[in-house]
């Protein structure tokens, strides 16, 4: 596939800020960048914007100010999305992400409703909002997760013709579920740490984990294992139905998709086969073993197995 011209992306200011957001995706999303890399030129711009501007939401949800300075911070960045949706935002404009997610907008039909949602998730953190049963935990992962799934299938589309191709978003949501829920694993101890918790109090209470995590051990008398491996069980379930989208979409787009997945899904693995050790640090993957799950979405094995196990 040939690279599209740069003239394809027409003013300089457009391309300097899609440059803007590459940048910020490069130092600050590793696993999502790895993703995108296989992208064809004007989905990986497009889907660089996505992340700034999400990762610009993000920032203010995990940063240092009151909250009541973060909710006017980020209905401000609403009021940004407003603008973007409403076609407001000039080639010229002062703010690089705004400009580039104006432009990819336009380009790809992405359902900017989704990054409503995501201020909404971003918002319910500030308020410190914690979760009785999964199906609460579920719809706050729709927001901050799921959203992002079915932004980037806007940008990806599916195959023409494809079958089931009218349930590819509720896949991209699941996926992102998936994900979300990997992420809640792998970062116990630092959500404890921050006053978080994100787990279903009914889960924690089936296990005796309900004083939290605030150490490299597990609360005294729990079955901190237990609790794991049952949202691992969760999470794989979640898994197997979002990898149902990858057949749906074309080579790159999936391998796209398959290499970020499939980097969560082997963390999931890593965690259940020591659950104890998010207690002690983050659980990562090295980068040989990333570039190896990148190879794979390549070659379209992932997509092939869920292909199968669809008919």
């Amino acid at each position: 596939m040939t690279t599209p011209s740069r003239a394809a992306y027409a003013s300089a200011q457009v391309l300097t800020a899609y440059r803007y957001c590459e940048a910020v995706t490069g130092r600050q999303a590793r696993n999502f960048a790895y993703g995108i890399r296989l992208l064809p030129y004007d989905k990986r711009l497009a889907m660089s914007a996505l992340y700034a501007f999400s990762r610009r939401v993000d920032d203010i949800g995990d940063g240092e100010l009151p909250p009541e300075a973060k909710r006017a911070r980020l209905e401000e960045t609403r009021g940004q999305l407003d603008r973007i949706r409403a076609g407001q935002v000039a080639e010229d404009d002062t703010d690089p992400v705004a400009v580039a997610l104006a432009h990819a907008a336009r380009r790809f039909p992405i359902p900017l409703g989704g990054l409503d949602e995501l201020i909404d998730g971003v918002l319910a953190d500030v308020r410190g909002q914690e979760y009785e049963t999964w199906e609460d935990l579920k719809d706050y992962c729709r927001c901050v997760a799921g959203a992002i799934g079915r932004l980037s299938l806007g940008v990806f589309g599916t195959v023409p013709g494809t079958r089931h191709s009218e349930r590819a978003p509720g896949h991209a949501d699941t996926l992102g579920l998936a994900l979300q829920l990997t992420n809640i694993l792998r970062d116990l101890r630092e959500d404890a740490a921050e006053g978080r918790s994100y787990l279903p109090a009914v889960d924690l209470a089936k296990f005796g984990c309900s004083a939290g995590f605030h150490g490299d051990t597990a609360p005294a008398g729990s079955d901190f294992p237990g609790l794991v491996q049952f949202e691992v069980r969760r999470a794989r379930a979640l898994f197997a139905d979002g990898y149902r989208l990858l057949p749906m979409l074309d080579r790159r787009s999936g391998a796209c998709v398959a290499a970020m997945a499939g980097i969560y899904h082997r963390l999931l693995e890593r965690i259940a086969a020591a659950p104890e050790a998010v207690l002690r640090g983050r659980v990562s993957l090295p980068g040989r073993e990333k570039a190896y799950v990148a190879v794979r979405g390549l070659a379209g094995v992932d997509a092939r197995q869920a292909s199968r196990r669809s008919r």
